[in-house]
């Protein structure tokens, strides 16, 4: 699972059109549905903060989870801004540790599929599982095996604004069900000149069949899966769907 580097300098600019408002909302009411509200969340892949923040926002006590440097200076940045008390890590999710449990485990925009094998998945979901409180609550939401062969596979997709431009070629490879992204990005610096960056990422599709029996051979209960910002199943044509699942096997005190 590679790291965000130069993208991380750009990356706010091109999710501006990402509504995270309404993710974390949506976030937000499940929480509150299985009562989980003013307490400590984990936040794994948390990026740039934009997520972290708005839970802190809403009264959560948040650490934040993230392997790139670059990604969490930037979540720092906001983090000073906002005066909020956020806890960041720079940590694999693959291998986290914290010094005590959560009450939930949120990982959203697609942090999951970074993942790329099936054992490793089964350790960041065992970890999870470790360090949930007695019954505590894992969300996450996931690519769709149909959006990466149906709208990323093998598609170009190219953004230009006025200090960042981005090209974003994509291919899919069915058999091992992962999608590789190759990210070329030109950056505009002092004088006016651009400079070239590029970078190489990898995300698998995962099918919910496989989602669950992970889950449960890590330890937790699969609750729900849910076609993403709705209450309703998964469809053949979801683009992302959201997981929930409960930590088991810990005994309430």
């Amino acid at each position: 699972m590679q790291a965000y580097t130069s993208f991380a300098r750009v990356y706010d600019t091109f999710m501006d059109n990402v509504p995270y408002e309404q993710w974390g909302e949506y976030v937000c009411g499940l929480l509150e549905e299985y009562h989980i509200r003013d307490t400590l969340v984990l936040e794994l892949g948390c990026g740039t903060g934009s997520l972290t923040e708005y839970l802190a926002g809403r009264g959560y006590d948040m650490i934040g989870i993230d392997n790139s440097p670059d990604m969490l200076e930037i979540a720092m940045e906001k983090k000073r801004s906002s005066g909020r008390d956020i806890l960041y890590l720079m940590q694999d999710m693959r291998e986290f540790e914290l010094y005590g449990t959560v009450a939930a485990v949120v990982s959203v925009c697609d942090s999951i599929n970074y993942i790329t094998s099936e054992d490793e998945l089964r350790q960041v979901f065992s970890l999870v599982n470790n360090y949930l409180d007695p019954g505590g609550l894992f969300l996450f939401d996931l690519n769709t095996v149909y959006k990466y062969e149906q709208l990323l596979g093998d598609c170009v997709i190219a953004e230009n604004r006025e200090e960042c431009s981005f090209i974003w070629e994509n291919s899919y490879f069915p058999e091992e069900e992962v999608n590789e992204y190759d990210l070329t990005i030109f950056m505009r610096e002092e004088g006016g000149l651009y400079r070239k960056y590029e970078e190489t990422h990898f995300q698998k599709a995962y099918r919910l069949t496989v989602i669950r029996r992970l889950l449960e051979e890590a330890g937790m209960e699969f609750v729900a899966a849910y076609d993403a910002f709705t209450k309703e199943a998964p469809k053949e044509d979801s683009e992302r769907i959201y997981v929930l699942a409960r930590e088991k096997g810990k005994q309430r005190k």
